[in-house]
């Protein structure tokens, strides 16, 4: 197959989903399938002109041949060209709905889900990244179940963490700095445990922007600037070595489509503390770590609490994460799934 594989930004952009397009656009070509990368300028989700100027340029001069492959946040610049989505049969990659976004305005999510709503029904094949999200493009957003397939995220060999060694609890959170990832969440919850020795080290960029400069203000305002280090987007030896001397794993996200860096940790065994949000729980097993519901400051304190006072809990659920990890898919079966999913 020839396929054009349409990017908003930069695909070497540092971040979950893209993460997921690089792997599998590695793993298509590997398969021996021709794969063009189509990066799009301008703004996204929410496309202001250079958006909707770079997608109809991309769109222009994709292959005849190519099936036309468009990541989901930058779907909503290609509505002028609905009419044409559905002549070349095109497929979209959805990691969640944009719509759904946390941190967005009102207006934002409601324009956005407008978007989505009137796209999602046009496509030949809409590829989901867990079932999660594939149920939820169904019933809120009108996608045709028919052509719903879910691809989830492969995950690449490593090796089990063997924690930090040290008297103290060190935390280990991976997400970029924007609201849905909440962050602020889980140090407000880490933040009642002064009594407990505690570190977290927060995986993730942009270091500037109004909400990294917000949790910057929160852990001043709480007290803990010393036990929280923000360690900006890490490139994979510095992330590996993080990885390698954690304690425990815990994202206070607000709704992950599937939850890649979650599979990442028990992958590499550690215990984790997550929250319900959207896919984030779903490849959890409950003797993997706690799971709290999402924004709950104070449950997730109580549970972070006993995952780092018992020790035996948290070697149980090392035991467990590491297990669970053991039966994930590896990238190469899951560009094998997204071909499939494309014929």
């Amino acid at each position: 197959m020839r396929i054009a594989f349409f990017v908003p930004g930069h695909l070497a952009t540092i971040s979950g989903g893209y993460g997921y397009d690089r792997e599998i656009i590695a793993g298509l070509r590997g398969l021996g399938h021709q794969v063009d990368v189509l990066e799009l300028a301008g703004s996204h989700p929410l496309p202001d002109d250079a958006a909707h100027e770079a997608a109809a340029a991309a769109w222009e001069g994709m292959a005849a041949d190519a099936i036309p492959v468009i990541d989901g946040l930058g779907l909503p610049a290609f509505a002028p060209l609905a009419e044409a989505l559905v002549a070349r049969g095109a497929v979209g990659l959805i990691h969640h709905p944009t719509a759904l976004e946390a941190g967005r305005t009102e207006a934002a999510r409601t324009a956005l889900k407008a978007i989505e709503g009137r796209l999602f029904p046009l496509l030949r094949r809409v590829i989901v990244t867990s079932p999660t999200t594939g149920a939820r493009v169904s019933a809120e957003f009108g996608a045709d179940p028919a052509a719903v397939r879910v691809v989830v995220p492969g995950t690449a060999p490593a090796l089990r963490c063997m924690g930090s060694g040290g008297p103290g609890c060190e935390i280990l959170a991976v997400g970029g700095l924007i609201p849905r990832k909440g962050h602020d969440t889980l140090i407000r919850a880490l933040a009642k445990l002064f009594d407990l020795d505690w570190h977290l080290t927060i995986a993730g960029g942009p270091l500037e922007g109004v909400h990294a400069h917000g949790l910057r203000a929160l852990v001043e305002e709480l007290n803990v600037a010393r036990r929280v280090t923000f360690a900006g987007e890490v490139v994979e030896g510095a992330l590996d070595a993080l990885w390698a001397r954690a304690d425990i794993f815990a994202l206070a996200t607000q709704y992950e489509g599937y939850g890649m860096a979650i599979a990442e940790a028990l992958k590499r065994g550690l215990p984790i503390a997550v929250t319900k949000g959207g896919a984030a729980a779903d490849l959890l097993t409950g003797e993997c770590g706690v799971i709290c519901e999402v924004d709950d400051v104070v449950s997730l304190s109580k549970a972070m609490r006993r995952l780092m006072f018992d020790q035996d809990l948290r070697r149980a659920s090392a035991d467990e994460a590491f297990r669970v990890g053991g039966t994930l898919p590896d990238w190469p079966a899951q560009a094998a799934e997204f071909a499939a999913a494309l014929a």
